[in-house]
């Protein structure tokens, strides 16, 4: 009887016994009538055999092959006509002399419970080796006793590349020490790692399946715009470095990710369908501090330098005071202000002075400051400004409008005498030879930040050079 005819009645058998076992368990008698063809399963059986991904085949109770699929003949070069009927692998699909060794193992998977894995060497049918791991299990019957063993099998080096990526997002997801979230298409998380939680400071489950807005106050946006272009063009050519704020139960942290990305796409499909974005990210908020901080000291040191040389080739000193003025608003303040004593430099433990307007920085058009002359005029500050406390101490005085309206903050500069848009100030006072000349002003914006401990320094170290140099004017103009 040819291989095929063999197969093909088998195969009948085969699925004929399942109806009849199955109707016998649901309590039906319906059987099929003399008139009624025979179904033939072989077709179906058939698809699904060879529309699996792991190479199959199927042996009797006697070790006939009963059933090899198109993943089988792939890995071997047998088909299924030269394989089915053929009594064990012995001579054609495993060397002779391991043939034995290798069917009673195989065999032996019907007399034993659950699977069973092993690794042999087979033989292709140009003559090569391929080393394949199997994981076999025996047949049962209708009796429920041992018909056989079926054998699923697959190249050892293809099932290590899935151990490997297995093993890799196992340890991604558990032990890395970077965040690791995959985001599914409607950009949200849906699964991370420990890290990732720690960061978003949540647990891993609280954040799985909630909007990034939810998770994040600022940068939400941008990160965002990254996931959809992963999901629509792919991954970025080099990481990007993100600055976000997370919501937390302690507030918001300003943070800066350095983040990656990857499309994952279904293996599956014909045509590539998204899974989402694997979007990996290392924490690098004290670097790029660091850095920003060094750039800043490194550009208000070349400022300085750069002042002192355009002050000396000024001929007025009050003129020279303008200039160390002028050159530390860069990317410090945006309105600058300086007020003498009236009547001259005080020295310490003297009473209450009043304080004229020497200096200041244009109001409209950007400009360099203006000298007021010797007819300055006193400005009417009320006690407890800034300025008068500057003096008072002998120190910095830093001050904010702290007011959630614009007309309030508005209110609040125009009450110190200072530009309507004023939020933030800083008060230097200008000492020179022991005694104090009066104060310089700086003042920010809405746009930007509040004054820190170290733009005081910097204030306190243009404050210096100005009062020398407004000493020096006083020196000249005395009779």
């Amino acid at each position: 009887m040819p291989v095929s005819e063999l197969s093909r009645r088998t195969c009948g058998r085969s699925l004929q016994g399942v109806q009849v076992s199955a109707s016998r368990r649901s309590g039906t008698t319906d059987e099929l009538g003399p008139d009624e063809p025979e179904p033939d399963g072989s077709d179906l059986l058939a698809a699904l055999l060879d529309g699996m991904d792991a190479a199959l085949c199927a042996f009797d109770a006697d070790g006939v092959v009963t059933h090899w699929n198109r993943e089988a003949e792939r890995i071997l070069g047998w088909t299924a006509a030269e394989a089915v009927g053929r009594p064990g692998f012995a001579g054609w699909a495993v060397r002779t002399a391991d043939a034995e060794e290798v069917e009673g193992r195989l065999l032996s998977a019907m007399e034993a419970p659950g699977r069973q894995v092993n690794e042999f060497a087979l033989l292709t049918k140009e003559g090569g080796r391929v080393l394949v791991r199997t994981q076999s299990a025996a047949v049962r019957g209708p009796d429920g006793k041992p018909a056989g063993v079926y054998c699923a099998f697959s190249e050892v080096h293809a099932q290590i590349d899935l151990e490997r990526s297995i093993a890799l997002s196992e340890a991604l997801f558990a032990d890395a020490s970077w965040g690791v979230v995959l985001v599914d298409a409607d950009l949200r998380p849906a699964v991370v790692n420990a890290h990732a939680a720690r960061a978003l400071g949540m647990g891993r489950t609280a954040v799985l399946g909630r909007p990034l807005g939810e998770l994040l106050s600022q940068g939400v946006e941008e990160l965002e715009s990254a996931l959809t272009h992963v999901l629509a063009e792919g991954a970025p050519p080099a990481p990007a470095e993100m600055w976000v704020s997370v919501r937390s139960a302690e507030g918001e942290k300003r943070r800066c990710w350095r983040s990656g990305f990857v499309r994952l796409a279904s293996p599956l499909t014909e045509e590539p369908v998204p899974l989402g974005v694997g979007w990996l990210f290392q924490d690098v908020t004290e670097a790029r501090q660091t850095e920003q901080e060094a750039a800043l000291l490194r550009f208000r040191a070349n400022q300085l330098h750069r002042a002192a040389r355009a002050a000396a080739e000024c001929e007025d000193p009050g003129e020279a005071a303008t200039v160390h003025l002028d050159f530390s608003l860069a990317g410090f303040a945006d309105h600058a202000l300086i007020d003498r004593v009236a009547g001259g430099p005080v020295a310490d433990g003297e009473g209450p002075v009043r304080l004229v307007r020497a200096v200041a920085t244009p109001a409209g058009a950007p400009g360099p400051s203006l000298l007021t002359g010797k007819a300055g005029l006193p400005v009417r500050y009320a006690e407890g400004h800034p300025a008068l406390q500057c003096v008072e101490r002998a120190g910095s005085v830093r001050a904010g409008s702290g007011e959630s309206t614009p007309e309030r903050t508005r209110e609040w500069a125009l009450a110190r005498q200072w530009p309507a848009d004023s939020v933030h100030a800083l008060c230097a006072v200008l000492r020179s030879r022991g005694r104090t000349l009066g104060v310089v002003t700086f003042l920010r914006g809405a746009g930007r930040s509040r004054f820190e401990r170290a733009d005081a320094m910097y204030a306190e170290d243009v404050a210096a050079r100005i009062a020398m140099a407004l000493d020096l004017k006083g020196l000249v103009e005395r009779p």
